[in-house]
Parts: C-alpha cells; structure tokens; sequence
C-alpha cells in the first residue's frame, strides 16, 4: 500500500544489546530508525555502550520520549539535565547518560543514529 507503512517495535527487525543491563530494539520505518531502548538499573552509557561505539562520549542524536524510569544526561561541556516520564528530550551528540534510580528507563528514540550500540 503505498503512503503508509506501519511496524512496531514489538517485533523489531534487530535487537542490540548493550555490553549488559539492557537493550536497543529497533525498526526501520520512513527511511530511518525508530528504538525502544530498555536502559536496566546500573546502566550507564560510558560503561555499557561505549565499549561497542569506541568514542568518548556519545555520538549519536537523540530524540526521545521516556516512558519509564530517569536517566540522568551529561553533555560534554558540562551541562547536566534529568529525563522522567513524559519527557520528550532533544539530546545532541557528546554526551554520557545514566539510569537514576532502581527502575529501568525505557524510551522511544525518533532521532536515534543506526548505528547506536553496534559494534564498530
């Protein structure tokens, strides 16, 4: 059917986990990707994806939703912000990030780059 095009991320086309404490589930929709990442309790980006990204901080965009949990956002310049849910967050790239608490942060990434937390 051409004009529309509907998947979910209940079925994701790929599935990258993070070194542990989560994942990023994926789909590919309107030339670009959509990720529900599950960050668990501990997770902290520095620790987890970096790793796989091999860069400082990190790299990718993000524009998110969060649906659950607090993640903690430090830019490289020092600026520091809390997401919760409800948030919608605009996150550039240089930047580690945090769970806060001991619930898991899940969010729906609409600005994400493809090749967050792949292996390079």
């Amino acid at each position: 059917m051409a004009g529309i095009e509907v998947k979910s991320l209940d079925s994701p086309e790929e599935t990258r986990p993070f070194v542990d404490k989560g994942q990023a589930e994926v789909v590919n929709i309107g030339g670009g990707s959509v990720m529900r990442g599950t960050f668990e309790p501990g997770w902290r980006w520095s620790e987890h994806v970096k790793p796989l990204a091999k860069t400082d901080s990190c790299q990718s965009p993000h524009f998110l939703y969060a649906l659950s949990g607090r993640m903690g956002v430090a830019m490289d310049d020092g600026t520091e912000l809390e997401i919760g849910p409800g948030d919608v967050a605009r996150i550039e790239p240089g930047h580690d990030a945090w769970v806060i608490g001991d619930e898991a942060c899940v969010a729906i990434d609409f600005g994400v780059s493809s090749a967050y937390a792949k292996p390079q």
